[in-house]
């Protein structure tokens, strides 16, 4: 619904700020397809003339052109200046897979983040992380000035087999190439296996940031239901008869943004599946270390044939010492060394892996893990019971993690409660973001370790009232 008293020119104008916006991001490069007008009209709250007039004058400037039955595209000379991104207020920002990555990485520190993806500073294990700079300063000379070995920090993958080997995934240190974050492991995956116009499978709803990065390698993207077990088998099944995916992405464990976790029967079954259709499965498991026990792992059942096991140091230490690992087959490992060497001549820096290798071997990272999932439960419980007494139910209850996926109100569009929020300086997840169907519009995803400040309730009931 459009804002009362807003005028058609304002309208208009917002709608083309959203279509700059998504240019200058990359999310439209030159060639893609501009959304329908009827569909558009929906996602911003407008009628479709406003956006037929914000489309023509789009065209008029030369940033897109109308192609005759087939919709409005944008040009392929189009190279808007890049502070044209500064020239668009946050609120009107087009609610797409960079909406909640911006807004809470630009976020100023008087923001509320309930929707953003990592826990408070204050939860993270400082004192230990000060210890262990303290102690790589001391290190030799070449951690310190140096590139370090192109597989990375032989101590850290050292100590990652062993607590691989405790998952049932054993193996050596040479099956492991350690990566600047996870995200950079996905897209060494990506840039490996597939090719412009292969199709991926991810789950719906999945992680914003799957969307964005396979847009960026120019892949078809194809969803399945995700339900508190696992995909949806039967969906899961016909995707691959009917659109034969090269790829799929996937949480096990504390699935985000749903925090449902894999059944044992739902991953037979999947493993079968993708053996029948020649399917290569990305298990993303950054979020192990939060669960109380561990659950079943797709990496552990494939003995990582046809599983590639990814995780990354950023949720339970520092996103500020960034570092990530890949687990897969041995032959795939030497391609995809040499891929990360081709496009950032090696891994992550020695000092960070030397830095997380000394606080992994320890027992303060366990301490550490054992009273962050201890302070999480409380949250959970704490948080869940607020959002039901302003009427949002949670989709399930979680056995570990910081995300509630949740349902709002009846007649609540998340986006439009998200843009609200936002204009009192309090950053949501809206359903949307993680959905391919765009079949989420009433959920929205929080985290718990990021809603404990009491303005937060208040702000979200005032964003289901405003018309």
């Amino acid at each position: 619904m459009a804002l009362n008293g807003e005028r058609t020119g304002s309208r208009t104008t917002r709608v083309m700020d959203a279509i700059r916006g998504r240019v200058v991001s990359r999310v439209l490069g030159p060639g893609d397809r501009l959304p329908s007008i009827r569909a558009f009209a929906g996602t911003m709250g407008v009628s479709p003339s406003t956006v037929v007039e914000a489309y023509d004058r789009l065209a008029a400037e030369g940033l897109i052109h109308a192609r005759r039955g087939s919709g409005f595209f944008v040009s392929a000379t189009a190279s808007p200046p890049l502070a044209l991104a500064q020239d668009v207020p946050q609120t009107q920002r087009a609610v797409d897979p960079f909406w909640v990555s911006r807004q809470s990485l630009d976020a100023d520190a008087a923001t509320l983040k309930p929707g953003c993806g990592w826990l408070p500073p204050e939860w993270m294990p400082h004192e230990e992380l000060r210890r262990a700079l303290r102690a790589v300063a001391r290190s030799e000379n070449a951690v310190l000035s140096d590139y370090g070995h192109s597989r990375g920090s032989l101590a850290l993958r050292r100590t990652l087999t062993g607590r691989l080997a405790d998952e049932g995934i054993g193996i050596g240190p040479e099956q492991l190439v350690l990566t600047s974050s996870g995200t950079q492991g996905v897209d060494l995956i990506c840039r490996f296996l597939l090719r412009p116009g292969d199709t991926v499978l991810v789950d719906d709803p999945c992680y914003f940031n799957f969307r964005a990065l396979l847009r960026a390698h120019q892949v078809k993207i194809v969803s399945v239901p995700y339900t508190p077990t696992g995909p949806d088998m039967e969906v899961f099944e016909a995707v691959l008869r009917e659109e034969r995916p090269r790829l799929y992405i996937t949480n096990s464990a504390l699935h985000n943004p749903t925090g449902a976790t894999l059944s044992a029967q739902t991953a037979h079954r999947l493993l079968n599946m993708a053996a029948a259709h020649d399917l290569t499965i990305i298990e993303d498991d950054i979020f192990a270390d939060f669960e109380p026990e561990p659950s079943v792992r797709l990496a552990a059942l494939d003995g990582l044939n046809r599983v590639i096991r990814i995780g990354s140091f950023s949720k339970t230490l520092s996103a500020s010492v960034r570092c990530g690992y890949i687990a897969a087959r041995l032959d795939w490992i030497a391609d995809l060394v040499d891929l990360q060497v081709a496009t950032s001549f090696g891994g992550p820096s020695p000092v960070a892996t030397e830095l997380i290798a000394s606080i992994l071997s320890g027992g303060r990272y366990r301490k550490h893990m054992e009273e962050t999932r201890r302070r999480l439960a409380q949250a959970r419980r704490d948080v869940s019971g607020r959002l039901q007494n302003i009427g949002i139910e949670p989709w399930l209850t979680p056995r570990g993690g910081f995300y509630l996926w949740c349902r709002l109100p009846d007649g609540c569009d998340s986006g439009d409660v998200a843009r609200r929020a936002l204009a009192e300086n309090v950053v949501l997840a809206p359903g949307n973001v993680f959905s391919v169907s765009q079949s989420a519009t009433e959920f929205m995803r929080f985290n718990v370790a990021q809603c404990g400040d009491p303005a937060i309730m208040g702000v979200l009931r005032r964003a289901f009232e405003t018309p």
